[in-house]
Parts: structure tokens; C-alpha cells; sequence
């Protein structure tokens, strides 16, 4: 039997991103999670050293996401990166290598909270969130990126499908999860 609880409701979120409409509009698709908001860097960053989330959902460039991504992953966060301008290979491959679980359009905000659910529910059941998103969203990166956008970064998209299910970004999360340090891993 399929599992039909939602892997949203009731968990706490961090959503940051420099537009209002873009805050809300998290608030709106997330409607069962308890949101919580900031808008610039300073803000986020405090929020993240002072409280504990269940998710992360980081703009990446108004609000230097990028650097978050490193203190999300370090509190052992789960962080998705969020954007619309800085929608390129290279910014996916920063994602990737500094830790987050998914890499998402703004484009795509219409289907947040489904594409959330299967995120969640992937790491609930110990799959890989990455192969997730690539299995959804191929298609939109290979229109955004052209077809053989992989074959540029060859030696990278290989090791990456060998280690989809240890990443180093996973590997780095590990390394600061209490529940897994707790058990001497």
C-alpha cells in the first residue's frame, strides 16, 4: 500500500528569498508546514543559527544562498535552492557539491508542494533526492540547457550517477546529523 501521509504538514521551513511575492507565494503552495521567512542574508543567517528546521528552501542569488547552503547543511538542514537568474550548470553543480537535496526553478513554484513531497518522501525512504528531481525535471533542463548539457561537464556527471546515493553533499549532511553521529558513524 502506498504511503499517503504528506511529508509537509505540520514540519518546519525556512523559506528565504529576496521577493516578497516569491515569500508568499512558498507560504501559499506550503500551506500545511509552519513557514518561516527572511528576506536578506543577515536575517536567514540568524534564523538559522537560532532555530531548527526540517527543510530549507534557499534563494540563491539576492540573498547569497549559496553561503546559507553551507550553514544549512552544517546545522544538518535539508536545502533546496530556489532560483530564476542564476539558473545554470554551474550554479547546479555548486548545489550539488556544498550539500543541497534538490535544485529548483522558480518556474516551477506552480508545484512546490508536490515536487516537495516526493523530495521528502524519497529521503523518508532512503532514495536519492537528486535522481528524483532529475527524473521530474529533465526535460525543463534540457530545454533550459540544451540537450547534451552534461557532456560538458563529462567527469562530473559520471562520478555524480555513480554516487547518487552517498554524495558528498549527503556525506557532508551526515557528518553533522546528531542522530547519525550519536551512533559513532
Amino acid at each position: 500500500m502506498p504511503d499517503s501521509r504528506s511529508f509537509l504538514k505540520g514540519i518546519k521551513i525556512l523559506a528565504v528569498d529576496d521577493e516578497e511575492d516569491v515569500l508568499e507565494t512558498i507560504v501559499d503552495a506550503l500551506d500545511t508546514a509552519h513557514i518561516d521567512k527572511a528576506s536578506d542574508f543577515h536575517s536567514a543567517a540568524e534564523k538559522i543559527q537560532e532555530n531548527t528546521y526540517d527543510l530549507a528552501i534557499l534563494d540563491i542569488m539576492g540573498v547569497n544562498g549559496l553561503t546559507l547552503l553551507e550553514q544549512t547543511v552544517e546545522k544538518g538542514i535539508p536545502t533546496v535552492m530556489l532560483t530564476a537568474h542564476a539558473m545554470n550548470v554551474d550554479t547546479l553543480m555548486a548545489s550539488i557539491r556544498k550539500g543541497a537535496i534538490s535544485f529548483l526553478p522558480k518556474e516551477k513554484l506552480a508545484e512546490l508542494d508536490l515536487i516537495l513531497e516526493d523530495m521528502l518522501k524519497a529521503m523518508h525512504d532512503g532514495k536519492p533526492t537528486w535522481k528524483i528531481l532529475f527524473d521530474e525535471l529533465d526535460d525543463f533542463f534540457n530545454k533550459k540547457f540544451g540537450p547534451d548539457w552534461k557532456e560538458k561537464n563529462k567527469d562530473f556527471w559520471s562520478e555524480f550517477s555513480r554516487t547518487y546515493y552517498v554524495s558528498k553533499g549527503i556525506q557532508s549532511r551526515l557528518t553533522h546529523d546528531e542522530k547519525v553521529l550519536s551512533k559513532g558513524i
